[in-house]
């Protein structure tokens, strides 16, 4: 505790300290359904704490000059997620695939520097949230579905934004690590529903990267909308509690009038639940003033105390501390400094291409359209291919958008006098005008053409047939991702899935581009419900063998398929040297593509009594759709390279580790192709016998390594106990982290469904404090490859 603030505590009157309590929006960005019509008016009566969404000097300096007359300086704040006015990096989730925490730590660095230079000290970044579901609009915001990615990337962040000292430079600014908790858990993945779980998942899966970034060092973290068995986290004491036992100083912040929306989760009325919100530990009550408006009552009643109150005061002053400001209410409104990052314009967006990039997955590559010839003539067909104001992708609220590349210009920009460049809209985004009125919520990015659809198609049809190669630009509007924009349909409209196949069938080699921020439904593109590949038993593809038959029902997809996630300023620049080959992909799904909505983004579910052994076999009576096949359509971990890897066999240095003892683990990668290209390697671990059921695999460590042609690389993991570990929960805070002695799979590979195996028995000695019941035996393949 600092003294600074103890001794400005002992001179603030009670009013005083309810302001610091209260955070009221400035007007220059809209996030949310409530505007603050009065704050120049709670500002003269003392009774603000913090401002967000305020991005101007001038504004900002008059407000501070008029907020110290009356109390503490105000705190500049705002949502930057993805950057804040320029450039605006890919969405989260892109930036996911490139699995590099240090190009992340960059970004984050830059958006920091820029917005710490706009006057702003604490954003509402970043978004740890897990998610497995995605259908859940705020999937663009985040790293994925895989707790320890999303962990090392929390960290990222953390680090980009805030340096690595306890205070926070006038260049760097304080990370908040947003929704805690479980937000990406939300029921059917619909925005703001309640999210129900065991506490062993709720500790294996949706906490770890907030524990991350606790450990990190973050400033603070914002209480999420969702309940968690049965409790709103504006007023679940015992999680947030999880976190001040890390660090007993991270600030709290409310989500936009959580507090508030508490009553509508129906535990009280705006006195009870600003109460609970307080006990919880919630310090500041974004926009809703329940805390200003009742808290003094609840005070006097005896509902709430004074040693809370000063609690959270205290971490919102000493937030203010680490930022510098109760020595210089003006430190971060520095127009030289303004000045000079602005002048570093070039040199970010430079960079924001190379994250644009590394942020594209190449799916499908069967016929090697990829990369194009910078050569004959090419045609740009699509909805997406020249749209500008989609490019920035969901979140990116102070962006402009006029200064954002379209994938048209950036093709033509990198082709130079090289090719010749046609271009078809093709299809509106969506044919649906009330769709398009809601995506159109913020800005109008969603225009229907006055041409009827066919039009739109016969034209496209023409491009791609006076064409040599086609480059096809699909996918959804910016803001059908995103906050409350949950669909139940991920998949394309059926005008674009039409467009799709008109080109196609002009069997002209086509490069099928995919623009969203969620992993989409894409297996009906070129096949209809009852043509889908269901999958047939071992004796049934035989038989047809055979008989000289074929499968009737074959998977028929785009044979070059590539996601780019919304890119924002640079999108149009980093996808041409995809395309092209100037830049050899090298992304990796952070998320599951799956073939149904209903499957969701999990590749570590759990085996069962029942379990198909995750193939495409039809069986009765198995763990398995009946209607689809049960694999994904592309796996967690997933991305091609205009090269070809090989990978050796797993071996260690002890095949018979004990307690804590450090295991490495070794694997030969190759690269077998004719140029040069990154590789992720990932280490999974599963866990075949345990107290505690276990998931099929999980990820465990990663590296990115760069390979000549021809050229070989051993690479050596250091495995750990810890990474053995999982949790035993009876109840939420009756937790005890464990690893139980036994047969454990180690897998290599270059995605979650390419793995080369070993298997190690690790013992563990009576006396180890962390020991369990029940250790298991070694199998038979165990030491060695199974």
């Amino acid at each position: 505790m600092s003294k600074k603030v103890d001794d400005l505590m002992a001179n603030m009157t009670l009013k005083q300290k309810l302001g610091q309590l209260n955070l009221l929006g400035g007007g220059d960005a809209f996030t949310g359904a409530i505007v603050t019509t009065d704050l120049g008016r709670k500002i003269i009566a003392g009774q603000v704490g913090g401002v967000f969404n305020m991005i101007n000097h001038e504004n900002m300096r008059r407000t501070q000059s008029e907020a110290i007359k009356y109390g503490p300086p105000l705190l500049f704040a705002a949502d930057v997620i993805h950057g804040l006015r320029m450039p605006i990096f890919p969405l989260p989730i892109g930036m996911a695939n490139s699995w590099d925490p240090e190009m992340v730590e960059k970004a984050a660095r830059i958006a920091g520097l820029q917005s710490a230079a706009e006057g702003i000290q604490h954003v509402y970044s970043p978004m740890i949230d897990v998610s497995r579901k995605p259908q859940w609009g705020r999937t663009a915001e985040g790293f994925g579905e895989d707790p320890h990615l999303v962990s090392k990337f929390a960290v990222a962040m953390v680090r980009g934004y805030q340096g690595y000292g306890p205070a926070i430079s006038p260049e760097h600014v304080a990370a908040c690590a947003k929704h805690f908790v479980a937000y990406g858990a939300a029921r059917d993945g619909l925005d703001y529903a309640e999210a129900d779980m065991s506490p062993q998942e709720l500790h294996d899966v949706y906490l770890p990267p907030f524990i991350a970034a606790a450990k990190a060092g973050v400033c603070s973290i914002m209480s999420a909308f969702n309940e968690v068995n049965g409790v709103p986290m504006h007023a679940h004491r015992k999680l947030i509690q999880i976190l001040r036992e890390i660090n007993p100083d991270i600030e709290d912040t409310s989500d936009y009038t959580g507090i508030n929306e508490m009553i509508g989760h129906g535990i009280g009325d705006g006195r009870e639940v600003a109460a609970r919100a307080l006990e919880a530990g919630v310090d500041q009550d974004m926009v809703g003033s329940l805390f200003l408006d009742t808290l003094e009552q609840s005070l006097a009643e005896g509902r709430v105390t004074m040693e809370q109150i000063d609690a959270s005061v205290r971490r919102v002053l000493l937030l203010k501390e680490k930022c510098g400001l109760l020595d210089d209410p003006f430190v971060a409104l520095n127009t030289d400094r303004l000045a000079a990052v602005a002048a570093r314009e070039p040199e970010f967006r430079a960079f924001a291409r190379e994250t644009v990039a590394r942020s594209a997955v190449l799916l499908r590559n069967e016929d090697k359209t990829l990369p194009l010839p910078k050569a004959g003539k090419i045609a740009v067909i699509g909805p997406l291919a020249d749209s500008r104001e989609n490019m920035p992708g969901t979140w990116a609220v102070a962006g402009d958008m006029t200064k954002c590349s379209t994938v048209l210009e950036g093709i033509r920009d990198v082709a130079g006098d090289q090719a010749e460049i046609l271009y078809a809209k093709g299809a509106n985004i969506t044919n649906h005008v009330e769709k398009a009125r809601r995506y159109n919520v913020f800005s109008e990015t969603v225009f229907i053409d006055k041409r009827s659809p066919q039009e739109m198609i016969d034209e496209a049809v023409e491009a791609a047939k006076s064409a040599d190669t086609v480059v096809l630009v699909v996918g959804e509007a910016k803001e059908a991702s995103g906050e409350a924009a949950s669909h139940t349909d991920i998949g394309l409209p059926r005008n674009q899935i039409n467009l799709i196949r008109a080109v196609m069938a002009t069997g002209k080699p086509a490069a099928l581009v995919v623009m969203s921020g969620r992993p989409m439904t894409l297996e009906n593109i070129l096949m209809d419900e009852d043509d889908l590949a269901l999958g047939m038993s071992n004796d049934m593809k035989k038989a047809m063998v055979e008989k000289g038959e074929s499968d009737p029902y074959p998977e028929k997809l785009p044979p070059t398929m590539l996601w780019m996630p919304f890119g924002g300023t640079e999108t149009g620049g980093g996808l041409a040297d995809v395309l092209f080959g100037d830049y050899n992909p090298s992304g990796k799904l952070a998320m599951t593509f799956p073939r149904h909505v209903l499957q969701g983004s999990n590749y570590a579910t759990k085996t069962s009594g029942r379990n198909s052994e995750q193939t495409d076999e039809y069986a009765k009576f198995k763990l398995r759709w009946l209607d689809r096949k049960s694999t994904p359509l592309f796996p967690f971990g997933h991305g091609l390279s205009y090269t070809e890897f090989e990978y050796g066999d797993v071996t260690f240095d002890n095949d018979r580790p004990s307690d804590n003892d450090t295991l490495k683990a070794y694997v030969n990668v190759t690269n077998t192709g004719d140029r040069a290209g990154e590789e992720i390697v990932q280490l999974y671990i599963t866990d075949p016998v345990a107290s505690r059921t276990q998931p099929i695999r999980r990820l465990k460590d990663f590296q990115k390594i760069i390979l000549q042609p021809g050229e070989s690389r051993t690479l050596g993991f250091e495995i750990t106990p810890e990474a053995l570990e999982f949790s035993i929960a009876e109840t939420i805070e009756d937790t005890r982290r464990v690893w139980e002695p036994g047969e454990f799979i180690i897998q290599i590979g270059g995605s979650s469904s390419h793995l080369n195996r070993a298997s190690v028995y690790w013992s563990k000695s009576a006396t180890d404090s962390r020991a369990s019941a029940g250790q298991t035996q070694p199998s038979p393949q165990a030491p060695g490859l199974v």
